[in-house]
């Protein structure tokens, strides 16, 4: 059963969930899936120099924790960059450290690397891929250009732009294209350290091409969003 604050999107068939917290849920596989979370990047910045409080490990895993028990999940899938650096997974504090360990026991944790831990020297107990196909959907760190199979993917961030009663503000999004062959996604990022890139950046649209239509997708208020990014010429 979807909660009623989530908003259901279909997709290859499949009715996968968004959520207010940046993360996609998969009900009939009960996994709920987080791309670039980015851990330990406040202490990789320390290491060059630049201070920034060195609790966003912290602050990321509590929101997997929270989303996990929000949709009842027993899976948690990554898709890439899911430490700032190779060496991150041995910078985590003990305390985070400590709850990176409680949930990939608790859980069906999978990593799927990405550009920034593709060498990633410890699992925490977890699986660790560099790609993976699930039910004839492909999840991997950055999107394929091209790609004739549905697709699940994150690497970039995006971000959608607004004007709301006159202020501009930016909402992390999912970024979803529709083509001949498959449908295909590029998740927002997980992280609490994360910027973003725009919804309708020429490298999104190229990475999701050939494609009919990409749009960027919000759920709000237990219902999608969707803002056109670009369209098939008729």
């Amino acid at each position: 059963m979807v909660p009623v604050s989530f908003a259901p999107l279909d997709f290859a068939g499949e009715e996968l969930v968004l959520t207010k917290g940046n993360a996609l849920y998969w009900p009939r596989e009960r996994a709920l899936l987080v791309a670039d979370l980015h851990l330990e990047k406040g202490s990789w910045f320390a290491k060059q120099g630049q201070m920034l409080p060195p609790y966003d490990s912290r602050e990321t895993l509590e929101r997997v924790a929270d989303a996990v028990k929000a949709t009842g999940a027993r899976r948690v899938i990554t898709l890439g960059d899911n430490f700032h650096d190779d060496e991150g997974t041995c910078r985590l504090d003990p305390y985070a450290c400590g709850m990176l360990e409680s949930l990939t026991r608790a859980l069906d944790w999978v990593w799927v690397t990405g550009n920034h831990d593709r060498e990633m020297p410890r699992a925490f107990g977890a699986q660790l891929v560099e790609e993976l196909e699930l039910n004839g959907i492909v999840l991997r760190h950055e999107a394929r250009r091209g790609e004739t199979k549905p697709e699940l993917s994150g690497h970039y961030h995006p971000k959608m732009r607004l004007t709301v009663r006159h202020r501009r503000i930016a909402r992390p999004c999912a970024v979803v294209s529709r083509g001949e062959s498959a449908d295909r996604m590029i998740l927002p990022a997980f992280g609490a350290y994360t910027g973003g890139m725009d919804a309708g950046a020429p490298e999104i649209l190229k990475a999701l091409s050939p494609a009919r239509e990409i749009d960027a997708v919000l759920p709000a208020k237990g219902k999608l969003v969707r803002f056109p990014l670009w369209r098939e010429a008729a």
